[in-house]
């Protein structure tokens, strides 16, 4: 049986991943620092902070006592700020983000990483989002320099372990995915106007986390790419988008 464990897991594309791996008869372990804690047959809740390294720590540990191994690992956990230009922005946001996106992540990885070595054997993904591939928009800077260099870390993380490595990290990228991350402080008026563009490239959770935990679990090389919105793909949206009606708020 594959164990998987997802942080922030609690909402969202985390929640989405732990259903369909659940579904697909993994063990799954989910973190979240407000996760009520769920402990049945092959599913594991644990509160704890991926940015307290020892709280992932525990994550770990927890997930070994309960079902001996971790095969799986998906760096989910992230938040964003208000979109509102840097220098409009409250520290503590700015803070957090940082901290959670990309220290937080790191901690994670360094845990992980070395625990997956340990035993033998693993995969670690890194969820990237906005930024990633160098996208820019209004508002975003402190969120999209994060998932930034989350793919620079991935990367420099794949060429440190090495290609024969037994223990693996790769890119997870969900795409455009309707959650309360993607409308995050839109008013009515400026959501209404950005809605034909996401009605067009983003999509439901449910439809992307299955597709998402299948690759996961084929598995691809050290530092590879599991891609849902590829540019082909957005491009054919785009050229296909008057004749397809799709109201993903409705």
């Amino acid at each position: 049986m594959t164990v998987v464990v997802v942080t922030g897991g609690t909402r969202g594309i985390g929640a989405g991943l732990v259903r369909a791996f659940t579904d697909r008869g993994c063990a799954v372990v989910y973190c979240g620092r407000s996760a009520a804690a769920v402990s049945r047959e092959r599913l594991l809740a644990v509160r704890a902070d991926v940015t307290d390294r020892d709280d992932v720590r525990r994550v770990w540990d927890e997930a070994v006592n309960a079902f001996g191994k971790v095969d799986v690992w998906i760096n989910n956990a992230g938040v964003t700020t208000a979109r509102r230009p840097l220098w409009d922005l409250p520290p503590d946001e700015l803070d957090t983000v940082v901290d959670v996106n990309l220290r937080g992540l790191a901690h994670a990885c360094a845990v992980v990483l070395g625990a997956m070595r340990a035993q033998g054997h693993g995969a670690l993904w890194n969820m990237e989002g906005f930024g990633s591939g160098n996208q820019k928009a209004l508002g975003l800077a402190g969120y999209g320099m994060t998932k930034r260099a989350v793919t620079y870390l991935t990367d420099a993380l794949a060429k440190e372990l090495g290609k024969d490595s037994p223990v693996t990290v790769a890119h997870l990228s969900p795409g455009m995915v309707v959650t309360d991350l993607l409308s995050h402080d839109y008013s009515p008026d400026e959501l209404a106007r950005v809605k034909k563009v996401f009605n067009i490239l983003a999509d439901r959770v449910e439809t992307v986390t299955p597709w998402l935990a299948e690759r996961v679990l084929a598995g691809v090389p050290n530092g590879g790419r599991v891609a849902w919105l590829t540019t082909p793909k957005a491009f054919g949206r785009f050229a296909t988008a008057p004749f397809r009606k799709r109201d993903l708020f409705a």
